[in-house]
């Protein structure tokens, strides 16, 4: 039996890879000579005799999206909640402060005190993944990148469709954001692109094809928007669906070097798990068993980082790549930032019994979803 890992190997995978930057008017472009354009505009494509290639990525770093999250992060720090967190995502970062307005006019402080308010009021109490008003706006201003207003006034295009109050929130927070945080930040995320995209183009391709035939899933067929952001929520990073939009953190230090490139493909995995989900879901009922409520969740973990740990280790990743990884041999992130504690400590010893087999090709997909539900 050929391994799921093998066969991505042999097979010509028809996946490309599309890294596109896209910023508003007035971002800094300080970065343009270090972002070369055929970054921006060049797809990645393996000759499979078709003219119907299949993108992966779009990378963004947006205005709005980002005044969004730093005023949702700026929100839970004024109500002394953490930057971040170490539950189901690893290690936590350190503690930080709001942001100082000292010196600021006062003209500026009011409009920033005023944001802030209005999203600790609501919207900072809310999970940004698991609220659906909260997916709805960062759908919607992912869609909004390059308005320069959000009510319309510019453009019917420009027009949101968000609450007035947090329109005119956002708005008002605008040019202060714009004019002290978000060139350093906007630069941040370019940066975070600049090195994360010749690892896509590397080895996304192959590693897309692989993650397919592991999950039993096709790759989407549409383009995959991922929003870097200055501030990714407390895990760093989140993923909603339909459509899938991957939200993720070039400030975050657990998001940088190799380690950002195997969080956007263990966040993409995401829209392949469904047929994990399902099977795990359907062999525990079938055998009267409380279903895990994050063995899937683990095993994307285990599975994205297993395969860019063979990448490395078959040296498919340029040395200069592998510059922030924390040691030799390869670490993948699960491991590196502690996701296996609690509950993760039993689900990785069953996964390196159960469905490590599968990945090498030595039992099917069937078998090991039954194993692991036969051993908890």
């Amino acid at each position: 039996m050929i391994s799921p890992f093998h066969r991505g190997r042999l097979q010509v995978v028809r996946i490309a890879a599309l890294v596109c930057l896209a910023a508003m008017r007035w971002t800094a472009v300080s970065l343009a000579a270090e972002i070369p354009k055929a970054v921006a505009q060049t797809s990645l494509q393996q000759n499979s005799g078709t003219d119907s290639p299949l993108p992966v990525f779009e990378l963004h770093s947006g205005f709005w999206i980002n005044l969004h999250h730093f005023l949702y992060l700026q929100a839970r720090l004024t109500a002394g909640n953490p930057a971040s967190s170490d539950n189901g995502r690893g290690q936590a970062l350190p503690s930080e402060p709001p942001v100082s307005l000292l010196e600021f006019p006062e003209k500026e402080i009011q409009a920033w005190q005023d944001a802030v308010a209005f999203y600790a009021k609501d919207l900072a109490k809310r999970d940004l993944l698991l609220n659906g008003d909260m997916e709805n706006i960062n759908n919607r201003l992912a869609d909004m990148e390059t308005c320069p207003d959000l009510d319309g006034s510019s453009s019917p295009s420009c027009k949101s469709g968000l609450g007035p109050d947090l329109v005119e929130a956002l708005q008002r927070a605008a040019p202060v954001y714009r004019a002290h945080w978000w060139p350093e930040q906007d630069r941040a995320n370019r940066e975070w692109i600049a090195q994360v995209a010749p690892m896509v183009r590397q080895m996304g391709v192959e590693l897309s094809g692989q993650l397919a035939d592991i999950y039993q899933r096709p790759w989407p067929s549409n383009r995959l928007r991922v929003d870097v952001v200055w501030y990714g929520g407390p895990f760093g990073a989140y993923t909603s669906l339909n459509p899938t939009h991957v939200t993720i953190s070039s400030h975050d230090a657990r998001n940088r070097g190799i380690y950002g490139f195997e969080v956007l493909f263990h966040e993409s995995s995401h829209a392949l798990a469904g047929a994990v989900m399902q099977a795990i879901a359907k062999e525990f009922r079938d055998r009267d068993k409380p279903i895990p409520r994050d063995l899937w969740h683990a095993l994307l973990f285990y599975t994205t980082g297993e395969i860019v740990r063979r990448d490395v280790l078959y040296g498919n990743m340029p040395a200069a790549d592998l510059q922030d990884s924390a040691s030799a041999p390869y670490q993948t992130y699960a491991t590196r930032f502690g996701l296996y504690s609690g509950s993760w400590v039993r689900f990785r010893g069953l996964l390196d019994l159960y469905w490590m087999p599968y990945l090498d090709g030595r039992i099917s997909f069937d078998t090991a979803i039954a194993r692991l539900a036969s051993a908890m």
